[in-house]
């Protein structure tokens, strides 16, 4: 059998790059939204909620985002575009975001199975999602509002590390959404809901890119930008609070150079930030949502109806 070695200056080489990962993502979201947009995260998701749209057709053309169309079965499931499941990104995004599909883009998402278990105080509902399909569907974080909005926290001079770049869904695979929640009587409280993308022990679709920025001249561009990472994202978990400011749990399985394929070396930066990544905020209206469609799926709604992203700056095709 193959051994490694690990060498003890390539792990302190790629230790800032962990650090830098990490220490990024909590300033990403620890900046305000560019847009007003606005939920309340404490109110309790049960049988008195917001009704959920079907199809949308209760609503006014252009107040709602996409719907999505839930059957619970493989051999009946409905297939829904990429772009329609995507859509929690940029309600959860506190910055503008643009939507880019690639050319003839394929991708879509089915919900396969539903699985419930439950005891007189607490459920658990797991849903096995299916992602068909070729094609990469992405958002990406306006540049220029990354730059203002990290001004302040870099020195003047100073390179900006780790910028984010974007969230990108690439090929398919399987993936399990898990509700979890609390029984008090005859109402049911969503209390966490966590999208994991690598089922059946398969590579996780979902990456996120990163960048650094030396400034030129005194001026900090996206053309200059350099050291662009990878990080394969595995589960993204929100969870119900009283906290005004809610936040995102993350687990990656690699990061890596935008050349690198992954493997070892990349897995193991992967693994060492897991230990030490602080769940990032979000915004409220992306976490009620979450909650929300996690309280969809326990009830096996036919279908559930995301709410405006009002902070879509443009939506393209790229080749």
């Amino acid at each position: 059998m193959r051994s490694f070695a690990v060498n003890q200056c390539i792990l302190l080489k790629n230790n800032r790059l962990i650090n830098l990962f990490f220490l990024t993502l909590i300033f990403i979201f620890l900046l305000p939204p560019c847009v007003g947009i606005s939920s309340d995260p404490n109110s309790p998701i049960n049988e008195n909620s917001r009704t959920v749209l079907a199809g949308g057709n209760n609503a006014v053309k252009g107040s709602t985002g996409p719907t999505m169309i839930m059957r619970y079965s493989k051999e009946k499931s409905v297939k829904n575009p990429i772009a329609s499941f995507a859509y929690f990104v940029p309600l959860i995004a506190p910055t503008l975001v643009d939507n880019i599909s690639s050319v003839n883009n394929k991708q879509q998402v089915a919900i396969v199975s539903y699985k419930i278990t439950s005891d007189v105080k607490s459920f658990h509902v797991s849903c096995e999602f299916e992602i068909l399909g070729y094609g990469f569907h992405m958002n990406t974080f306006d540049p220029a509002g990354m730059i203002a909005a990290q001004t302040g926290v870099f020195k003047k001079g100073q390179a900006m590390t780790n910028m984010l770049d974007y969230i990108k869904f690439d090929g398919n695979g399987f993936g399990i959404i898990e509700v979890k929640g609390a029984i008090n009587g005859s109402a049911k409280v969503v209390t966490g809901v966590n999208v994991k993308f690598n089922a059946r022990g398969g590579k996780s679709p979902v990456t996120i890119g990163l960048y650094d920025i030396e400034p030129k001249d005194g001026e900090y561009k996206y053309e200059n930008r350099s050291n662009q990472l990878v990080a394969r994202v595995n589960t993204l978990s929100f969870k119900k609070t009283e906290n005004a400011n809610p936040r995102m749990g993350i687990k990656v399985a690699s990061i890596s150079n935008k050349a690198e394929s992954g493997g070892f070396l990349s897995s193991l930066k992967g693994k060492i930030a897991n230990l030490l990544i602080k769940p990032p905020k979000v915004d409220k209206l992306g976490n009620t949502t979450m909650l929300e469609f996690g309280y969809a799926l326990l009830q096996k709604n036919t279908a559930f109806t995301f709410p405006l992203a009002k902070n879509i700056k443009e939506s393209r095709v790229v080749k």
